[in-house]
């Protein structure tokens, strides 16, 4: 498979790329890979939306992937979600999109800005419709992200944002890669390993070395499946 990886940062993948052989760098963005059968590309765009909306869009207008995998670190609403956990992100949504009215939020279809089929939503939320086929991610637990310009660390909006969409991750890339991957029809997955709860920020709660090995240990074994499925 002609496969597109998509990290924020080096840190998310590092050890996960020691398994792959690699072949070349064709920019600052952008390693390529291989791994058993697979050619895999490597883009890390940074931190955040507008990065990964930029150098996503670049990339796929370059080159027809038969599929997109978004890997990553999360944190979580939700309390039966345990640190280190690795999930299967099934929707997303911009949570900041929109405009206050007093202590209401308006999304842009509340304000009739956008209309739900300008990009395969659903109340709001970006499903994926179109998931990379593998027996390996029905063993994950399927959640609801928002993705954000600035994570949560603040008792009132949290309780706010949780009333409003009631999700169980937070990222900050994770609708910018769904909205390029489903209006493009390329099948797509989003995997995001726990390091910490949403709360007031508190690092010592924090388990990233946990969770980078969780998710390199999940990232082989949906590649391996992928190939063993060949």
């Amino acid at each position: 498979m002609n496969i597109l990886i998509v990290s924020a940062t080096y840190l998310e993948i590092e050890p996960l790329l020691t398994h792959f052989n690699f072949i070349e760098q064709p920019n600052q963005k952008l390693r390529k890979y291989t791994f058993k059968n697979h050619y895999i590309d490597v883009l890390i765009p940074g931190v955040g939306m507008t990065y990964t909306a930029y150098w996503l869009g670049k990339t796929l207008n370059t080159k027809l992937y038969d599929g997109a995998i978004n890997l990553g670190l999360a944190g979580t609403f939700d309390a039966n979600i345990k640190i280190g956990e690795v999930v299967n992100v099934h929707s997303d949504r911009i949570a900041e999109l929109g405009a206050e009215d007093g202590e209401k939020f308006l999304s842009l279809i509340d304000m009739d800005l956008i209309e739900d089929e300008d990009f395969s939503l659903q109340n709001g939320e970006m499903i994926n419709s179109i998931p990379i086929k593998n027996e390996f991610t029905k063993t994950l637990k399927k959640v609801s992200a928002i993705t954000v310009n600035t994570t949560h660390g603040e008792e009132n909006s949290i309780e706010n944002i949780k009333t409003l969409f009631n999700p169980q991750i937070e990222t900050m890339e994770g609708a910018a890669f769904f909205y390029a991957c489903l209006l493009e029809g390329i099948p797509c997955l989003q995997l995001r390993a726990i390091s910490n709860k949403v709360e007031r920020r508190n690092k010592e709660n924090w388990n990233i070395k946990l969770a980078v090995k969780n998710l390199t240990d999940a990232s082989l074994t949906l590649l391996n499946n992928l190939s063993e499925s060949r």
